[in-house]
Parts: C-alpha cells; sequence; structure tokens
C-alpha cells in the first residue's frame, strides 16, 4: 500500500541510485520518461536533482507546469522502464502506449505511475542557469510516498518481497537489481550477521 513518507525522509527513498520514471503534466498533456541521472541533494527543505534534456518533451513540460514526479519502478518494470526510455511522447501518448496505469498525486498534476514503490512529487526551483549549462533541474520535493511492503521505518528493506526491488541503469538496455543488504555494527567494528537482499 502506498503511504505518506516523512519529507525529512524523502531522500532515503533515493540515495541508492535507482533509475527513476519521470511523470510530467501541462497544457492537457502528460508524459514519462526514464532517468536514471536523479539523486538527493538536500534534506531541511528535501531539494532532489535531475538531468533531463532540454530537447526532451517531459521538459518542456516540466517548464510549463514547474512541476513533475520521481517514480520508482521495480524489476518487474524493466521493459516499460526500458521502453519510456527509447521513445518520445511528443507525438503519442507514452503512458497509453506503454500499459502503465496512473494515479493522482496529492500536490502536483503529474501522474503517479502505478506499480512502482516510490513516488517524489517535485516542484522546480528558480535555477535556470543550471538548466541551459547542464540539463539539470534542481526541486523541492512537496509530497513523498511509497510502498509499505518494502519500505519500513524509514528504510528499504526488498527482502519482503524481492520482486520489487528498484532497478539501477547500466547501459545499453542493461540493468542491476538492488543488491545486498549489509549493516554494519554501531561500533563500526564487523558486519551485523543480518544480510538480506535490498
Amino acid at each position: 500500500m502506498r503511504v505518506e513518507v516523512p519529507l525529512r525522509h524523502a531522500y532515503k527513498l533515493i540515495n541508492h541510485g535507482p533509475t527513476t520514471l519521470v511523470t510530467s503534466a501541462a497544457g492537457g498533456r502528460s508524459n514519462v520518461m526514464a532517468s536514471a541521472w536523479v539523486g538527493a541533494l538536500d534534506t531541511d527543505p528535501p531539494r532532489i536533482t535531475a538531468v533531463i534534456s532540454a530537447d526532451s518533451f517531459t521538459r518542456s513540460l516540466i517548464e510549463k507546469s514547474g512541476e513533475f514526479v520521481v517514480n520508482l519502478p521495480t524489476i518487474e518494470m524493466v521493459e516499460v522502464t526500458l521502453g519510456a526510455g527509447k521513445v518520445s511522447g511528443r507525438e503519442a501518448d507514452k503512458i497509453a502506449a506503454l500499459g502503465l496505469k496512473t494515479a493522482d498525486a496529492g500536490r502536483v498534476a503529474a501522474p503517479l505511475i502505478e506499480g512502482c514503490v516510490g513516488w517524489l512529487e517535485c516542484r522546480l526551483l528558480d535555477e535556470p542557469a543550471m538548466r541551459e549549462r547542464y540539463d539539470l533541474l534542481l526541486a523541492e520535493v512537496v509530497a513523498a510516498w511509497a510502498d509499505d511492503r518494502v519500505f519500513v521505518d524509514g528504510a528499504w528493506h526488498f527482502e519482503a518481497a524481492p520482486r520489487l526491488r528498484t532497478l539501477h541503469h547500466v547501459a545499453k538496455g542493461i540493468f542491476l537489481a538492488s543488491g545486498e543488504r549489509i549493516e554494519v555494527r554501531a561500533d563500526g567494528k564487523g558486519v551485523l550477521p543480518r544480510a538480506a537482499v535490498l
């Protein structure tokens, strides 16, 4: 079930570097694109970075609306994630073409992608120089959500449902799944005996 994550913990949804699906909406159109270059920037207020090319349809919708959603797909969504990165939504409804189901976000107009395990609703920050020079968008997270089957007490626990692990794009259609969870003792002197899939 999708549950709200306190904004102070929003960075924990993406600090392991997952590939994301970025959704946007403006002027009666919505779109989705895959992005491997999304990262946490700050915690209070929660801010993220996203590299999104100036010539993409998603970027044009974000520039118009000032909003977007970062969705975290699972390994079960690897084919649609790859597809979302290969085709433009400028000429057709890519969300429908990929067979994605959506839900309304709580604080932005861009949709949430169903089947994902994390969602960050974001508002674009006014940093035009960064956008123009590096295609780097800075945004504030205004709402965060996670699937409580795998995000518990502010941490990922993919061992509970390994098929819900997040993806990490390498290149040319090659992905890695989130791996083994290794916990170091509080005194730093060794690995706890518990290790599980992360």
